[in-house]
């Protein structure tokens, strides 16, 4: 058993109340830690990618206690795999909320930064539902204080809609999880691969219910439609860096669903045939289309990009509900793309705010600092809307190829192919509004000339677009690693016997005494 894997979840618990208790009033110091702790994170997240990279499962027994009764956080390909995709973006919106000056506009900034880092990793690392549920917990209180950072009316406003749609959500989720063990006797994730696979399909109805609701949950807090109307509004209306932190919270949902709906309610189990291709595909199309109809429709650019989030979720779930290796493997590429193209977008939103003082998309006097903000919003709505050649047109390529032999191969290439053709007129309109007809606008009288962002504002925009363009220079060995990792979902075995065999507290045997 190795400790290192509980690291990502620690470490920021630990580094949030020491922010607030020692360096409340010292912004300088919050922002050392915070950045310091981000950077360690990063290098955790780091050694354990290359230590799973092989297909090994690492597993941390809370007390020594073995599943499926005492807590366990595992790390396999996958889990790790998100863990440092949620730790070099956090770096990133970092540093531009320091360079911008938003962590300084509220209180306990670094603090709610890092508690809400601490659910987005325990949620990935979790290896039983319960705990799932107290980490989306966490993420909740954590992002409701961050959305709000700075405050507003129309800010808090968002945020109490943010905050009870997703207390639906985890009143369903809880439902949920007490129907799984009153049927199971037991919440452990590979625990519940065993057993569900063991019930008289004649005997499933409460099972059949479980799943359901299960992906009711996920699908709320991966934004899936119809569950999709909270996303537009709060992340809209969130500071910069936090709905660029935000972008990682969706495929959060799209995670969970990738592991319980292989491992638990995998597509070859009678209990639950059919409920990934007569619901969640249907739902993933709609989803993708209004997604980039609301970017063609958008008044604001941050509403634009709000919307764009929801169709690149509506592309990451169509590949997840095909349900084969081919196409996990292109979501798990495409999950990538979208976290670094919509946190990108977000923070380009809050430079075109700053140099320009609104985001409306009409024709208005040349922004500050506007040939580097058109130059990052180039080439970042070039990714979010597929165009070659960058990430995002591959990603494509590989979801289309993935539903090419399938019985709805004509709905996925219909929807996909349409909706990227409205994106890119969506972001074209959007650009010519910004920074093409501004030329035409002389500023008015009197009006105060506008700053340009600070440097490192840019540095952190441009290092997103720098990883997003590395993404697309190393596409073939990203997709190599996700479809290995695609191939170890579909063959769970060797994450639920190191889950369910690795001795603990439970297993060991006891000592007679004479």
């Amino acid at each position: 058993m190795t400790h290192w894997i509980i690291a990502p979840v620690v470490l920021p618990a630990m580094l949030a109340p020491f922010i607030v208790l020692a360096a409340r009033y010292h912004i300088g110091i919050q922002r050392v830690f915070s950045v310091a702790g981000v950077l360690a994170l990063i290098a955790i997240a780091l050694g354990l990618t290359l230590a799973t990279s092989d297909g090994s499962v690492m597993l941390y027994q809370l007390g020594d206690w073995a599943a499926p009764f005492g807590i366990v956080v595992v790390g396999d390909s996958l889990s790790t795999m998100m863990v440092l995709l949620t730790a070099v973006l956090a770096l990133f919106v970092l540093l531009y909320a320091i360079g911008s000056g938003w962590d300084d506009r509220g209180r306990h900034f670094h603090a709610l930064f890092q508690f809400q880092l601490m659910g987005i990793m325990g949620a990935f690392l979790t290896g039983d539902l319960f705990n799932l549920f107290v980490f989306f917990e966490v993420l909740l209180i954590a992002s409701y204080g961050l959305m709000i950072h700075a405050g507003g009316n129309a800010r808090l406003r968002a945020g109490v809609q943010y905050v009870l749609f997703n207390l639906i959500g985890s009143t369903l989720f809880l439902f949920a999880l007490g129907a799984l063990y009153a049927e199971t006797g037991t919440l452990n994730m590979a625990d519940l691969a065993e057993r569900v696979a063991l019930i008289d399909p004649e005997e499933t109805v409460g099972i059949r219910i479980t799943a359901v609701l299960l992906l009711l949950v996920f699908a709320i807090k991966a934004a899936l439609a119809p569950l999709h109307f909270w996303l537009p509004s709060s992340y809209a209306e969130a500071p910069g860096p936090v709905a660029a932190l935000f972008a990682i919270m969706t495929k959060v949902g799209a995670y969970a669903i990738i592991r319980v709906y292989t491992m638990v309610f995998h597509p070859e189990l009678e209990v639950t045939a059919g409920l990934h291709d007569l619901w969640l595909l249907p739902a993933a199309l709609i989803s993708l289309a209004l997604g980039m109809i609301g970017v063609l429709a958008a008044r604001k650019l941050d509403r634009l990009v709000a919307f764009s989030v929801i169709g690149s979720m509506g592309m990451v779930m169509v590949a997840i509900s095909l349900f084969s290796e081919a196409s996990i493997a292109a979501a798990l590429y495409y999950i990538v793309h979208s976290t670094l193209a919509g946190a990108a977008l977000f923070l380009i939103s809050d430079l075109v705010r700053h140099g320009r003082g609104n985001l409306r998309l009409t024709a208005q006097a040349p922004m500050a600092g506007a040939v580097p903000t058109a130059a990052l919003f180039f080439l970042a709505a070039i990714a979010m809307a597929g165009l070659p050649p960058l990430s995002g047109f591959l990603g494509k390529l590989l979801v289309l190829d993935a539903a090419f032999d399938t019985d709805t191969m004509v709905w996925v290439w219909a929807v996909v192919l349409t909706s990227s053709l409205v994106s890119i007129l969506g972001f074209a309109r959007a650009g010519s509004m910004l920074f093409w007809k501004a030329r035409s606008v002389t500023p008015e009288e009197g009006a105060p000339a506008p700053d340009a962002p600070p440097l490192l504002s840019y540095v952190a925009v441009g290092g997103l677009i720098t990883l997003l363009v590395a993404h697309t220079v190393f596409a073939g060995q990203v997709h190599s690693y996700t479809g290995n990792l695609a191939m170890r979902l579909f063959a769970p075995e060797a994450y639920i016997t190191t889950v369910t065999t690795t001795p603990g507290k439970l297993s060991k045997p006891k000592t007679e005494e004479h």
